[in-house]
Formats: structure tokens, sequence, C-alpha cells
């Protein structure tokens, strides 16, 4: 009998959340009556998934035939569990629904009675399905019913409301439209239509609210060109303001454009300063050569440093000028996490400013959690991945199988199987390595191996590899 073997998959949860957030809750190693799981460990992180197999006669109680099962904040989901070969897992019926299992399964002989959903009927009027021997027989089809209604007419300047998408409706189904600001429909912003034997009702048009004009601006502290006492939507004005006075936006002539009966931006002029306010608060940076005050000469400068733990590009400290009224742009201080976490059999290969960095294990290991980690905002850095062996090792001064002729070390790499000639010249071992594990048949001839009549020994112990 050929026992089936399989690896699981850990998945290492990122802890850059909110403080606030309580820490999710690790599970304890699940146990499974008719399987097994791969040899693990006593807890496992939430959001660990593990892979389970089931022995001859039952499978999992998911749809394949191995399981997985993921840690959800204490608890194993889905349940890991074996039934019987002969039971089913829950169909997926498209369009349609039946009531679900208790146990999560059905039993040989049992039989789904399924509802098609509005909008849909029975193709062939089957509505049933029947457990048979592991499978679904004559499971049933929900198909559009032909009084059933499409998507609704797409009409252009208007939107449908109260309802939310689904590409079928059933019949007699009501769609209410309401025409975008500036547009109206006849009669009412609003209208109904309605899905009758398979074709909605007419819709609504929307046409555009005629634009209202504006009247000719007025400025305090500037001028217009000569102009006229309207002017049509979309007109654009240019404006100039007077000594010692600029535009109230970049430039020095500003713009207004009419929309729809207002100016748009509101023409303004404002006094020029060459002197800064107060220069800007930058996060974990602290002024070290001034003392406060709320008006800065032009020409003036400011020193940053940034705090403890922290550092910005370049160097810890950044000057920063007052220029023609505004700051030249201040420093960013990333938190400094100090020499980055070392992985045993991998090397760093991508940096991104000293704050994220990239990892990749050697030859024959294999990464496991996260690629990168980052330099958090404490100052320190996310959990790193580990590199774990992806080869096994067969040591004739140190393995088990007493029965093999191994003149030196066989090195076996990750889901590799491999023959090891036995002490009888007719009979091998059929070997192989499993997630840094060795697993093995006894000795058997070759025709034993080809048709499973193997049996097999287990796991090998040899040294680590690890």
């Amino acid at each position: 009998m050929c026992v089936r073997y399989l690896g699981f998959f850990l998945l290492v949860w990122n802890p850059q959340v909110l403080h606030a957030q309580r820490a999710a809750q690790p599970c304890p190693a699940p146990s499974l009556n008719g399987g097994f799981f791969p040899p693990g460990q006593s807890a496992y992180n939430h959001e660990a998934t593990l892979s389970y197999a089931c022995h001859d006669g039952l499978k999992p109680a998911v749809k394949g035939r191995w399981g997985t099962s993921t840690c959800r904040n204490g608890n194993w989901s889905p349940k890991p569990q074996c039934i019987d070969e002969k039971a089913c897992v829950p169909l997926t019926i498209p369009n349609g629904n039946y009531d679900a299992s208790t146990d999560g399964w059905y039993g040989e002989r049992d039989r789904i009675q399924v509802t098609c959903d509005e909008g849909y009927e029975h193709k062939d009027r089957d509505a049933t399905a029947q457990c048979i021997n592991g499978a679904w027989s004559s499971v049933p089809i929900c198909e559009k019913s032909t009084e059933s209604c499409g998507d609704p007419p797409k009409i252009p300047h208007a939107v449908i409301i109260v309802q939310g998408y689904q590409e079928v409706f059933a019949v007699n189904s009501q769609l209410q439209y309401q025409c975008e600001d500036g547009y109206t429909a006849e009669g009412e912003d609003t209208k109904t239509i309605i899905c009758i034997s398979g074709n909605w009702t007419e819709g609504p048009t929307c046409t555009q609210r005629a634009a209202q004009p504006c009247l000719a601006p007025s400025l305090n502290g500037g001028f217009f060109p000569p102009g006229q006492s309207a002017y049509n939507h979309e007109a654009t004005l240019s404006y100039a303001c007077h000594d010692g006075l600029k535009p109230a936006v970049k430039g020095w002539w500003g713009t207004s454009t009419c929309r729809n009966g207002n100016w748009s931006p509101k023409p303004q002029c404002i006094e020029i300063t060459q002197s800064c306010a107060e220069p800007p608060k930058i996060p974990h940076a602290v002024i070290i050569n001034q003392e406060y005050q709320e008006v800065f000469v032009n020409d003036s400068t400011v020193q940053y440093e940034c705090e403890d733990g922290y550092a910005a590009e370049g160097s810890d400290t950044k000057t920063i000028t007052c220029m023609s009224g505004n700051w030249t742009e201040g420093p960013t201080c990333n938190a400094n996490c100090g020499d980055y976490p070392s992985v045993p059999n991998g090397d760093v290969v991508v940096q991104v400013n000293g704050t994220s960095l990239k990892y990749q294990c050697n030859k024959l290991y294999r990464l496991e959690g996260p690629v990168s980690v980052t330099c958090q905002s404490n100052g320190k850095w996310t959990e790193p991945p580990s590199c774990r062996a992806a080869f096994c090792v067969i040591d004739p001064d140190q393995t088990t199988m007493r029965d093999v002729k191994l003149s030196a070390v066989e090195y076996i790499k990750d889901g590799q199987r491999k023959y090891i000639p036995c002490i009888w010249n007719d009979r091998t071992r059929l070997v192989q390595c499993i997630y840094g594990q060795t697993y093995s048949s006894v000795c058997c001839r070759s025709f034993d191996h080809n048709y499973n009549g193997c049996k097999s020994e287990g796991r090998i112990e040899n040294r680590s590899t690890v």
C-alpha cells in the first residue's frame, strides 16, 4: 500500500496593523480522525495553513484528494474532517441554492432539493440531485427564465438608484433612474422602468438644462481688460493686480471661468509678502537653531534634526530657507531600525531607502514567511522570513536504513524521488524528500514498485539538514 504524505505551507502574518487592534489568537495543533497531517508543531500562528490527507476508504470533506485548513483567530477553518469516500461534499449551484447539511457533507443516497434564484428556472424541470458513490448525479441547472430581463438599458446622463448590481431581474422587477446634476427628464428628474415578458419598458431621456451666464466680475485691487456686462457659460477672463498685490493663484496674472452663473476660481488680489509664517511641522524632527516666532523674514534659515531612532536621507540634520514667502523643502525623517535581521542560509537582495529589505534563500533552501521586512515607526523590523532546507541528506554512517548499499552521502532535492540499492541485488528502496524529511519504502523488486505493491516504511531518521 502506498501511503500519501502532504506538506504544509506556513503563511506568516505581517504585523503592520493598528496598535489598537487586538492580537489574533494562535491555534493548537489540530486532531483528525481517519487522517493525518505532516509532522508539525504544538501550536500555529493566525493565518497559518496546513494540508492533510485521509486513510484508505476515506476522503477530505472538501473538494479534492487532499484538504487544507487555516488558523482563524484560534480556530481551524474549515474544520479538518475525513468522511467516507462514498459520501459527497457540498455542491455549488450557480444561480441556485439548497438546505445545507449540518455535518458539512452528505451521505450515500442523500438527496438535495435545489431552489433557483429569482429570475431563474430549472432546466428540464429537474430540481433534485443525489449522492451516489461519492459523486452527485443529475445535478440541477438553473438557467435564466424567458420571462426575466438582463441588464437594464444604459441611459446617457442617468444613474440607477436604490438597487445594487445584478445580471438577471425577475419578471415585474422595477428600477428607478435619476438624471445627473445639470440634466432633467421630461416631467420629473426620476423615472421607473419595469421588466415585462423579458423586456424592459422605456426609460427616461435626460436632457441638459440650459447653462446660466455670468455677470461681469468685480475685483478689488485689480482690473480686467475692457469687456461686457455678461459672459456665456465657459467664458474665461484674465486679470492683473495693482502694485503691491498679486493674484490669489500661482503666477503674476490670474484667470477665472464662468461656470453656470458663477466665476471659478473667484478673482481675488492679495498682498505680496516676502516673509514666511511658521516653518512646517515635520514628523519625528525638531528645530534646533531657532526659538519660536510667528514670522520669519526673507532668507531666514531653520535647522531640523531627526529625533533619536530616526534619520534623514544624507544626514541627521537639514536646513530650510525662507524664499519669497515660502519655505524650501524640509527633510523626511525615517525610522532607523539599525542592522537588518540576519536570516540563516539567506541574504538581502534589495534595499529600499534602508526602510524595506527583500530576502532570498541560498540554493537548496526554501523561503518561508514574508519575502520582505519593513522598518516600523517604533524602530523595529517586522518579522523576517526563514530559509528552510529544501533537500534531504542520507548519511551511510547515520541513517537507520541498514539494508542499503551507500558508499557516500546522498543529497536529494525537495520533491525528488530516488531509488537506493539494497544489499539484495534485485531490490531497491524508493526514497522521497518532502519538506526536508526523508520518506522511504521497504526494499522491493521493481515490479512491486511499479504496481504499488511495495509497503511504505514512513519517515527515515537522518542527520539534521536545517
